[in-house]
């Protein structure tokens, strides 16, 4: 029973990968994002309630998390009509977020993911925004995302430097 949430986690990073096979227009990618999405909100909440949290845990989350975005990105920005600000918008993110994880090996040595209530939030936000930016054609969802993200990326920065994680 200890292991469930890592298998949990496992299999997201496989239905992360498995996104890469389907086309957005299909019901299999929508299960599959939507399973990957509940998977991820699933695993911390048992982990925590089993009581077998760990670091190997904390970081095949991570690496899962990254991968369903990544996987979510290659296939849906495709499709996402954005304009070229709002594509900006989510490239300064990324590179805060790049810039983080820098400060974070020279300080420590390693990433840090901190797993913030913002981070949380944007995280959240954008497994349910993307799809309604899709299916509504409107961009406000993702400028909540943007603006939510971007307090997240600049705390988690501000986390990872004062040492605070």
């Amino acid at each position: 029973m200890k292991h469930l949430p890592n298998l949990i986690t496992a299999l997201r990073l496989l239905g992360a990968l498995g996104l890469l096979f389907f086309d957005v227009g299909s019901v299999a990618f929508w299960v599959i994002y939507l399973a990957c999405g509940l998977s991820d909100m699933v695993d911390g909440f048992l982990a925590r309630k089993l009581h077998c949290e760990s670091k190997t845990g904390a970081l095949l989350d991570s690496l899962a998390d990254l991968a369903f975005v990544v996987s979510s990105c290659i296939k849906l920005i495709p499709v996402l009509a954005l304009p070229h600000w709002l594509w900006l918008w989510g490239a300064a993110i990324v590179v805060i977020k790049v810039i983080n994880q820098i400060s974070a090996i020279v300080m420590y040595k390693k990433c840090r993911f901190p797993h913030t209530i913002a981070n949380k939030a944007a995280g959240l936000l954008l497994f349910v925004g993307v799809p309604l930016t899709v299916f509504l054609e409107s961009v406000v969802p993702m400028v909540i995302i943007a603006v939510v993200a971007t307090f997240a990326a600049v705390q988690e920065g501000h986390f990872i430097r004062t040492r605070a994680v």
